[in-house]
C-alpha cells in the first residue's frame, strides 16, 4: 500500500486532532494523569460522544454505522487517540462480538444488538476461557442443554474481563459432549441479568478488580439467541478471535509508550544521578525497540490494506498478536527499569495520616509496576502466543 499520506490525509488528520482536543472529557484527563481507576461511565462517556459523532466503529460495515474509513485512516485515527493518550475504546462489543454478529447473525440479531452496541447502551463481556479450558478452548466443558425453546446452561467461565459491568455477554458452551471438541459447540447470547449468573471478582497482582469468575447455574437462554448453528459455534469463535488479535497488537499505544520512557529516561533523578537514556546499554534497548515496533507498524498496515480489498484477517493476525504484545512487555520492562525503585509495587510512601499513603518519586513512576504486572497477561489472552505459533506454523508454513 501506499504510505505517504495525501492531502486528504494530512486534513483528516487535523480534524481528528482538533475534535480529541475540543470533545475529550477533562475529567478523563485527570484520572489518567492519577492513579484513580476507571469505571464504566468513564468508558462510557468517551464511547458516547464518539457514537454521535460517528466515529466509534472504524471497522464496521458502513451499512451497519461504520465510518467507511480507508486504511490510511483508520491508521491515523489509532495514532491520535493514542497521541492523545485517551481511555481505550472497549473491544468487546465494538471489535469482537459485533463483526460475529453482522457476519453471522439473523436480521433480528443484527436489528437487536448492533444499534445497541454502537449507541454505548449494551456493555459486553467475553465468555470463553474456563478454569481447565484456556489456550485449549476446544475443551470446554460449559454445558448448554436443550430445554423447548431454551438452552439450560450450567458452568463456569474465568478471566472474564469488566463482567461486573456487563449487560450481555457472548458465550462458547457445549451443546454436543459426544461430539469432537470443535464440532459440539455452540455461540450464545446471555443477558447478565439472567437468574443463575454469579459474577465473583478475581484482583490482580497489581491490586485491580480487572477479571472476574462467572459461574451459571441453570441458566436459562432462548434459543434465538444463539449466533449460527448448533454445534458449529467454533466457526464463529475462530472469526472472532481473528478480529481481537489484530487489534491486540497495539502499535499506537506501544509507539506513545516508547515516547513516554524517552521523557521517563531523559529525568534526572539526583544531584549524582545522570539521565538514564545516556546509559548506551538503555539506550540500545529503547532503540532496539523502536526498530521492532516499526517492522510491526508496516505488517499492521499491510493487514489493514488486505481487510480493504476485502479479505478477512487470516494468519497475519497471529503475527500481529505475538509481536505486537511481546513489545508491549518490553514497552512496560523499560517503564519499569526506568523508574527504578520507585516503581517497587508496594513501596508507595509512607502514611502520614491515618491509613493514607502518599507516593514517593516522580508521578510518572507510580503506576509503573501495576502496568508492568497486568501486561504479563497480554501474551495468553486471546490464545496464548504459543498457540498463534502453532496456527502460523500450520496456515502459513503448512507444517
Amino acid at each position: 500500500m501506499n504510505l505517504d499520506f495525501s492531502a486528504e490525509d494530512l486534513a483528516f488528520r487535523e480534524e481528528v486532532r482538533g475534535f480529541i482536543a475540543e470533545n475529550y472529557p477533562d475529567a478523563l484527563r485527570a484520572k489518567r494523569q492519577s492513579e484513580d481507576a476507571f469505571d464504566k461511565e468513564d468508558y462510557l462517556s468517551w464511547h458516547r460522544i464518539l457514537a454521535k459523532k460517528g466515529w466509534i466503529a472504524p471497522g464496521w460495515p458502513k451499512e451497519y454505522g461504520g465510518t467507511g474509513w480507508t486504511p490510511t485512516q483508520k491508521y491515523i485515527w489509532s495514532e491520535e487517540q493514542a497521541r492523545a493518550d485517551t481511555i481505550p475504546i472497549l473491544p468487546f462489543g465494538i471489535n469482537m462480538v459485533s463483526p460475529v454478529i453482522y457476519t453471522f447473525g439473523t436480521p433480528e440479531q443484527k436489528a437487536k444488538f448492533l444499534p445497541a452496541t454502537l449507541a454505548g447502551d449494551i456493555w459486553w463481556c467475553q465468555g470463553y476461557s474456563e478454569p481447565g479450558s484456556g489456550s485449549d478452548l476446544a475443551s470446554l466443558r460449559t454445558r448448554a442443554v436443550r430445554d423447548g425453546d431454551h438452552y439450560v446452561v450450567n458452568g463456569q467461565k474465568t478471566w472474564t474481563t469488566l463482567a461486573q459491568f456487563a449487560d450481555w455477554g457472548f458465550f462458547l458452551v457445549r451443546t454436543d459432549p459426544d461430539a469432537k471438541p470443535q464440532s459440539g459447540i455452540s455461540f450464545l447470547l446471555i443477558d447478565m441479568k439472567t437468574p443463575g449468573i454469579t459474577v465473583r471478582p478475581i484482583i490482580t497482582l497489581g491490586g485491580e478488580h480487572e477479571v472476574n469468575e462467572v459461574y451459571l447455574d441453570n441458566v436459562r437462554v432462548p434459543i434465538e439467541n444463539r449466533i449460527f448453528e448448533e454445534n458449529k459455534g467454533w466457526t464463529a469463535a475462530k472469526f472472532l478471535l481473528a478480529h481481537e488479535r489484530s487489534g491486540i497488537a497495539g502499535v499506537a499505544r506501544s509507539k506513545r509508550g516508547i515516547e513516554r520512557i524517552r521523557q521517563m529516561a531523559s529525568t534526572e533523578l539526583g544531584d549524582d544521578a545522570a539521565p538514564l537514556l545516556r546509559d548506551p546499554f538503555f539506550k540500545r534497548k529503547v532503540a532496539e525497540l523502536e526498530i521492532d515496533l516499526t517492522a510491526l507498524e508496516y505488517t499492521e498496515l499491510r493487514t489493514l490494506a488486505g481487510e480493504a480489498s476485502g479479505r478477512g484477517p487470516g494468519p497475519e493476525s497471529s503475527l500481529l498478536k505475538i509481536k505486537g504484545t511481546e513489545i508491549q512487555q518490553r514497552v512496560n520492562e523499560l517503564a519499569l527499569e526506568a523508574a527504578g525503585h520507585y516503581g517497587a509495587p508496594y513501596f508507595r510512601g509512607f502514611p502520614t495520616d491515618g491509613d493514607n499513603m502518599h507516593p514517593i518519586g516522580p508521578d510518572y513512576t507510580h503506576e509503573t509496576a501495576p502496568t508492568y504486572f497486568n501486561g504479563r497477561k497480554t501474551s495468553i489472552y486471546g490464545g496464548s502466543n504459543e498457540i498463534q505459533r502453532n496456527i502460523i506454523a500450520k496456515m502459513v508454513l503448512g507444517l
